[in-house]
């Protein structure tokens, strides 16, 4: 098997260990030993791609970013240069931050009670980056397919939509009532704004 196989290999079976184990025990309760027994891997074949689980838990939001934007481009290079699909495929993403069981939230929420450590500030400030490269690529790539109107400043509402969905994580932990009404409110707004832009932009042309 070739490195980079092997590679992939290993962090899917990481993956989905820790997503389990996250549902099942909270992220404060799950161990490396838990990890190393779930997933079936030894403990040099973990340490020879991790230092810890708190980079395993960071992983487990890329993965829910990078997801989101698999499916965007995989609706960019259908050749249906319309803004409802793209969007749609950022919205099944976002609908995800909003609910109190997401195993991306827990993880982000366990993360930032400790971002006093080194190695956690360090994938907590990739992850942000990330989060922000991606929603300016988003609105880049509508704009340049002329649906959404190079009036909008990407870099500067790309940082909006980030601060946003912070915002929501963080709501969705809280012990607070959800109700029904608010599933799907984060994004509904994000997408009517871009909506609201794409319709100004094909009314003026």
């Amino acid at each position: 098997m070739k490195q980079e196989e092997r590679r992939q290999q290993t962090t899917r079976a990481l993956l989905e260990a820790a997503r389990e184990l996250i549902v099942e025990k909270g992220c404060h309760a799950v161990t490396m030993n838990d990890i190393m027994e779930r997933s079936g891997l030894s403990k040099g074949a973990i340490f020879h791609y991790v230092k810890s689980k708190d980079e395993i838990f960071a992983w487990v939001l890329q993965q829910q970013l990078e997801a989101t934007n698999d499916r965007f481009q995989q609706e960019v290079q259908s050749g249906n240069h319309t803004f409802e699909g793209p969007m749609q495929r950022i919205a099944e993403g976002l609908s995800e931050l909003e609910e109190p069981q997401s195993v991306t939230n827990k993880a982000l929420m366990y993360l930032l009670g400790r971002e006093d450590q080194p190695l956690v500030a360090e994938v907590l400030a990739a992850f942000y980056e990330r989060s922000l490269s991606l929603s300016k690529h988003w609105i880049v790539t509508g704009q340049e397919h002329g649906v959404i109107p190079v009036s909008v400043d990407a870099e500067r509402t790309s940082e909006l939509f980030v601060l946003m969905a912070l915002g929501v994580r963080v709501r969705s932990s809280l012990p607070v009532g959800q109700g029904e009404r608010r599933k799907g409110d984060f994004a509904r707004f994000i997408t009517d704004m871009l909506q609201a832009g794409a319709k100004e932009g094909r009314e003026g042309q």
